[in-house]
C-alpha cells in the first residue's frame, strides 16, 4: 500500500510502497478514501523534522530533558544509541481519515466489512491506503454525508471539545480567535449552538471566509478600530466565552481574551499559544475562568480507552472521543455544518509532498482545507509483506518479528555474518517494517508474523515484541520447525508456560534461547571462574536502582507487559543460577507499602532465595532510589 512518510533525521517527505498493517484485537482495518491535512499541528511536525540536531532541541525541550534524565539514568553511550535509532526513524503523517471497513475485531459488532467510517488518532488514522485503528476512534457515517466531509471527523471533535468547555448558551457571546481549519469549523458549531459568533484572525482572506459561512461578525486582529467593534458587538458586556484556536508562542492572544471577556467569563484554550497569565489587571479582576481543551475529548491519551478499547460508561462521561466524532457527523448530516467551502485542495497520494510544500511556504498559495486521495484497490491485491531484494539462502535464515528501540539498538547489530541471512522483518506498522529492512539488510519487510512462521526457508526466529506475545509467538516458532531467540520474558502467562515447557519435552530436538543477556557478559563470565574455586555455597547480594517507570506504561500493565518483576528482576534471578549451578528451592520476598497511587508497591521489593547447593542470594530491586545510584551492583 502506500503511505506518506517522514523521515525524522533529515525531514524528507516522501510517499511509499509499505506492507499494508493487519488486524489484531480491538483494531479495525479500514481502506482510505480521504484523509485530511491537520495544517497547524502537521506543519509543526514537518518543521521539526526539517530542523538540524540544534533546532530539534530548541522546538522540543522536553525530549532534551528526557535525554538528559536518560543519560544520568543509563550512562552516555546507551542514550546516544537511543537518541540515534530514533532519529533514524520514520514517522507516520495524519490522524484524519474516511474510508470502508475491510474487515474488523472489535469484539462487541460494532463494525462490518463495508461499513463507511471516520476514524481519528496519530499513527492509527495515517496518511494511507489502509490504516488499521482501535474501535473507540472510529465513527459511522451516516448516509447523506461524503467521505470528503467525512475525512475533517477528527478535526470536527476537537472543535467541538473546545465549544464544549466553553459551556455556551443560547445567545451567548463568543469570540473566536484564529480563524484557520479549527477555528472555521468552530466558529460553525458555535452558530448550530444558537451563539453570536465574532472571529478575529490576523489573514483577512480567513476573516472574510468566517464572516460568509459563521459568523455574525468578524474583524481583522490589526484593525485599529477592533477594540470599538467588539465593545459595540456585545452591548458594552464583554464576550461570555473567548475560544483560542490560534497556534503561536505569543501571550498576545491570551492577553486580549481578558481584554475583551465580561467579567466571570471563560478563555477556552484549543489551540498552542503561549500561556505566560497576567494576574493583572483582568484575570484577577474579573475572576476569569481559564479552560484547556484537550484534544478530541475524554478518552485522549488513556490507554485503557485508546488501545484496549475500554470505553467510558454513557451515564458518566457524556462525551468521550468516540462520541464527539459521532455527534459531528450528524451535524453534518443534519445540514448543520457545512464543509464543502473549507475544502480548497485535493491531492492523490502520490502528489501528497506538494500539499506540505503549501502549508511549509514553500509553494505561496491560499489553503483552508487540504484533502489527500486514495485509489480503491481490490482486497486481494492489498499485501502485508513487500520484497526487497532476492532471498539469498544461506545455513541460518532469520525471520525478526519485533524491532523497536531495543532490537535495533541492541540485537539487530550484531546479528550479522557470511552464514547468515537476514530474511523477513515483522513489526506492527508497515513504515517502520520497511525501515528497518533497508537499514539492516532484510530481503523482505512484514507485518503478518504468519509470514515467517509460515515460510519453510526461515529456520531462525528472534522475538522481540511486547511481553504478552512472547510465549504463543515462541510455541508458534517451534512448532514450524524453528530455532527460537525470545527475548525475556519467556511468557507472561502460567498456562502458556507449561504448554512451553510440555512441547520442549516432548520434542527435545527443538532449541531455544531466552534473552537472559547478564550471565553472556564478561564480568558474570569471570566471576563464575572465581567462584568455582570456593568449594562453598555462595552469599549473593544484588542491589538494582532500576528508576521509576509510571504505572501506565506498558511495562506496567498486567496484560501487556507483565510488570517489573517477570519483566526484569528475571535476569537477575537467572545470574544467580548461573553462578550457582543450582536450582531454586524456597523464595521469599516482600515489597514496600504504601497509600500513594502513583507508586507500584511491586517496584520496591527484597527477594531472598535459597538454592539447592545451600547457596543464598537477596535482590533488594527498588524505583525510587537516587539517580546517582549505580543502576545495578552485584
Amino acid at each position: 500500500m502506500k503511505q506518506l512518510i517522514q523521515n525524522f533525521k533529515n525531514g524528507e517527505l516522501y510517499v511509499d510502497d509499505v506492507p499494508a498493517p493487519t488486524l489484531t484485537e480491538n483494531m479495525v482495518l479500514v481502506e482510505n478514501a480521504f484523509s485530511l491535512i491537520s495544517a497547524g499541528t502537521e506543519k509543526s511536525t514537518v518543521d521539526v523534522g526539517k530542523a538540524s540536531m540544534l533546532g530539534k532541541a530548541k522546538k522540543r525541550p522536553d525530549l532534551v530533558k528526557q535525554v538528559m534524565n536518560n543519560v544520568r539514568k543509563e550512562g552516555l553511550l546507551s542514550t546516544y544509541k537511543k537518541v540515534m535509532t530514533k532519529l533514524d526513524s520514520l514517522k507516520a503523517l495524519g490522524y484524519s481519515t474516511a474510508g470502508t471497513v475491510l474487515a474488523s475485531m472489535d469484539g462487541k459488532g460494532k463494525f462490518k466489512e463495508g461499513d463507511r467510517v471516520a476514524c481519528a488518532g496519530q499513527d492509527y488514522a495515517s496518511h494511507a491506503s489502509v490504516v488499521s485503528v482501535q474501535t473507540n476512534l472510529v465513527a459511522r457515517i451516516p448516509d447523506n454525508v461524503s467521505f470528503e466531509e467525512a475525512a475533517f471527523t477528527t478535526l470536527g471533535a476537537i472543535a467541538m471539545q473546545g465549544v464544549r468547555q466553553a459551556e455556551p448558551q443560547l445567545g451567548h457571546n463568543v469570540c473566536v480567535i484564529g480563524l484557520g481549519l479549527l477555528g472555521q469549523i468552530t466558529c460553525q458549531l458555535l452558530k448550530a449552538n444558537g451563539c453570536r459568533v465574532f472571529g478575529v484572525d490576523v489573514d483577512q482572506k480567513m476573516v472574510e471566509v468566517a464572516k460568509k459561512t459563521s459568523c455574525e461578525n468578524t474583524i481583522n486582529r490589526q484593525d485599529e478600530s477592533i477594540n470599538s467593534v467588539l465593545e459595540n458587538f456585545t452591548h458594552g458586556y464583554g464576550f461570555d466565552s473567548v475560544i483560542i484556536t490560534a497556534g503561536t508562542t505569543s501571550n498576545d492572544h491570551v492577553e486580549f481574551a481578558s481584554d475583551i471577556l465580561r467579567k466571570k467569563g471563560k478563555v477556552i484554550i484549543v489551540g498552542a499559544v503561549g500561556m505566560n497569565i497576567p494576574r493583572n489587571p483582568h484575570f484577577y479582576r474579573k475572576e476569569l475562568d481559564l479552560r484547556m481543551s484537550c484534544s478530541y475529548g475524554p478518552g485522549r491519551y488513556d490507554r485503557e480507552y485508546e488501545e484496549k478499547g475500554n470505553d467510558y460508561p454513557f451515564g458518566y462521561v457524556r462525551w468521550t472521543e468516540g462520541r464527539n466524532m459521532q455527534s459531528f457527523l450528524e451535524l453534518i448530516s443534519q445540514g448543520k455544518i457545512d464543509l464543502k467551502p473549507l475544502i480548497t485542495h485535493i491531492f492523490d497520494i502520490d502528489e501528497a509532498p506538494k500539499a506540505y510544500d503549501m502549508i511549509t511556504g514553500k509553494i505561496q498559495e491560499d489553503y483552508i482545507g487540504i484533502l489527500i486521495k486514495y485509489p480503491h484497490e481490490e482486497k486481494a491485491m492489498i499485501s502485508d509483506e513487500i520484497e526487497l531484494s532476492s532471498t539469498s539462502l544461506n545455513e541460518i535464515n532469520v525471520g525478526f518479528i519485533g524491532a523497536g528501540s531495543f532490537a535495533q539498538s541492541y540485537l539487530l547489530p550484531h546479528i550479522k555474518g557470511k552464514d547468515i541471512n537476514l530474511d523477513t522483518v515483522v513489526t506492527r506498522t508497515g513504515i517502520n517494517s520497511k525501515n528497518v529492512a533497508k537499514k539492516f539488510g532484510f530481503s523482505k519487510s512484514s507485518t503478518d508474523v504468519e509470514n515467517i512462521f509460515k515460510n519453510d526457508d526461515i529456520n531462525t526466529v528472534y522475538i522481540a515484541t511486547q511481553h504478552d506475545t512472547h510465549g504463543s509467538y515462541s510455541l508458534n516458532a517451534l512448532k514450524n520447525g524453528k530455532n527460537v531467540f525470545v527475548e525475556k520474558p519467556v511468557t507472561i502467562d502460567k498456562e502458556e508456560l507449561e504448554e512451553l515447557n510440555e512441547y520442549l519435552k516432548d520434542n527435545k530436538q527443538s532449541r531455544i534461547l531466552v534473552g537472559f543477556n547478564r550471565r553472556f557478559s564478561t564480568v558474570a563470565k569471570e566471576c563464575k571462574k572465581v567462584m568455582k574455586y570456593t568449594g562453598e555455597p555462595l552469599v549473593m547480594n544484588f542491589r538494582v536502582n532500576a528508576g521509576h517507570i509510571p504505572k501506565d506504561h506498558w511495562t506496567q500493565d498486567s496484560e501487556k507487559g507483565g510488570g517489573r518483576i517477570l519483566g526484569e528482576v528475571c535476569h537477575f534471578v537467572d545470574l544467580m543460577h548461573y553462578f550457582t549451578a543450582s536450582k531454586a528451592v524456597k523464595v521469599y520476598a516482600e515489597s514496600i507499602v504504601s497509600d500513594n497511587s502513583k507508586i507500584n508497591t511491586e517496584d520496591n521489593i527484597i527477594i531472598t532465595i535459597k538454592f539447592k547447593d545451600g547457596s543464598i542470594g537477596t535482590i533488594v530491586y527498588n524505583a525510587n532510589g537516587d539517580k546517582s545510584l549505580p543502576k545495578e551492583r552485584f
